[in-house]
């Protein structure tokens, strides 16, 4: 079996993906993500970029055919090529497996090896901005592979990142024994007969294949990932005291958690507290809640605000601010977007003149997102703070408020979430804002306008999704605390 460093890659961020790689049924895999799809684009004209600088060669071979491959890297070493593209080495790791390496240069260095009085030294092109560990032990599998291959040891791997000029050294030294250490659990975990526990982490889970057939699983289990705060560290403290399910969670003094690594007496609070609102659906105001004084309020005229951006451009193109007017009974959206990257600071413009026109309201947002771009673009575009400090004051993040005052029965504190537990819907179900990255850059392409209109659609829904959670935190808390002093 056949073991690369896309495998060891995708085991470093979960044990089950690279088993059901191996193992599973590839017929129940996802459809192709859009976003995904981006990023591996992105990942390529990346390497395009830093490929046109060098002289290389490529071995030629038939696509797949491994060993007709390497026979054609060999000789391009033989022959002392500088920069080989794509070569293709092996080496026998034991019985079973055989370790597969396709670093993305083979660089030519002085020294001694089997091919004579030059070495080489393998050399990623990746497109993180800092050096991942889960890179740097993959650059510690090709060289120990190409180690094989030419008889002695590179003296290091290069990682090319996509900060300019920046080419990363990799210590082998440090990272060769625990990449070692990583592969030998790898093949022990491939001969086991099922798959490795399944644990959700959004983040890493959203673009992989196997997410919906994972999340079924955690869902039939009502596994404790699904729960908001548990987090695998923790997760792994509560397995210790065979806290695994929501009720052993639920019925747990909060004292004897507050002292495991990953938490304390405010995490294991929260924690016990969100077991009991999801098995009780029903919300329930934390331990140490806001003062009431504290929670988010009712005003003649409220804001609410979102932001589209495309992290790639470091371009926030869309700002959205939904007026609601509470004494005239009116609402207005208006949404200030940049039609082309350069456009950016007169939408940036656009939003403060809005904002300034009702210097008394409230600007709701959720998460920090909003507040701390705010900050950036009038740092940018050199706004005078005493201009833009009134309007930060005003900024008021809901998430903030209702994630330390109360727990809801919801898998997720995201906003689509929180929102469509009470019954928001966004007009598009399919949106979102990985979508909204990759269709604004399909219209840089192609010009399709239906593509903006579907982002500013999507913007709208999220400033009224905000609208929603903000106005109920209120009624909540009114409604509770009227009830605690009756």
């Amino acid at each position: 079996m056949l073991i690369n460093a896309e495998l060891l890659l995708q085991y470093q961020r979960c044990k089950r993906r690279s088993f059901l790689d191996i193992h599973g049924d590839k017929g129940l895999r996802d459809a192709p993500n859009e976003l995904l799809g981006k990023l591996q684009q992105d990942k390529i004209a990346h390497q395009l970029t830093n490929l046109a600088q060098l002289t290389y060669q490529r071995p030629n071979y038939p696509s797949g055919n491994w060993k007709t491959g390497e026979k054609a890297t060999l000789e391009l070493m033989q022959r002392g090529v500088e920069y080989i593209h794509k070569g293709v080495l092996s080496a026998t790791y034991s019985e079973a497996y055989t370790l597969l390496s396709r670093p993305d240069l083979l660089v030519k260095q002085p020294g001694q090896s089997h091919f004579g009085d030059w070495m080489y030294v393998p050399a990623n092109i990746e497109l993180g901005k800092r050096p991942k560990q889960e890179y740097q032990v993959v650059a510690a599998f090709h060289a120990q592979v190409l180690a094989t291959v030419q008889g002695v040891i590179p003296d290091t791997a290069w990682l090319i990142l996509r900060t300019k000029n920046t080419n990363y050294a990799v210590d082998l030294f440090k990272w060769t024994p625990q990449m070692q250490q990583i592969l030998e659990e790898f093949t022990q975990i491939l001969e086991l007969p099922n798959p490795p526990e399944v644990f959700i982490s959004r983040q890493k889970c959203n673009l992989c294949h196997w997410y919906s057939q994972c999340y079924a699983v955690a869902q039939t289990q009502q596994h404790l990932s699904l729960l908001p705060g548990v987090t695998p560290i923790r997760y792994t403290q509560l397995q210790t005291l065979d806290i695994t399910t929501l009720e052993s969670l639920a019925n747990t003094s909060p004292a004897i958690l507050e002292n495991l690594v990953g938490f304390d007496s405010q995490v294991a609070g929260k924690l016990v507290v969100q077991a009991q609102s999801v098995l009780q659906k029903r919300p329930l105001i934390l331990p140490y809640p806001l003062p009431k004084e504290n929670i988010t309020f009712t005003a003649p005229i409220e804001l609410y605000f979102d932001i589209e951006a495309q992290p790639d451009l470091d371009l926030n193109y869309l700002l959205g601010v939904l007026v609601v007017d509470r004494v005239a009974n009116t609402e207005k959206f208006y949404s200030f977007l940049a039609d082309k990257p350069e456009d950016e600071e007169l939408v940036w413009q656009q939003f403060l003149n809005l904002v300034w026109q009702y210097p008394q309201a409230p600007i709701y947002h959720f998460c920090t997102y909003e507040f701390d771009t705010v900050q950036r673009l009038a740092k940018l575009y050199k706004t005078p703070y005493s201009s833009v400090r009134p309007v930060l004051n005003r900024f008021i993040d809901v998430y903030e408020q209702l994630t330390q005052s109360v727990a809801l029965p919801v898998e997720s504190y995201a906003l689509k979430a929180i929102a469509r537990w009470l019954g928001f819907e966004w007009r598009n179900p399919e949106a979102s804002g990985a979508k909204c990255i990759y269709w604004y850059d399909q219209w840089l392409e192609t010009g399709d306008r239906t593509l903006l209109e579907g982002i500013q659609s999507y913007n709208e829904d999220d400033c009224r999704a905000t609208r929603i959670v903000k106005d109920w935190l209120v009624k909540f808390f009114t409604d509770e605390y009227v009830w605690q002093l009756a």
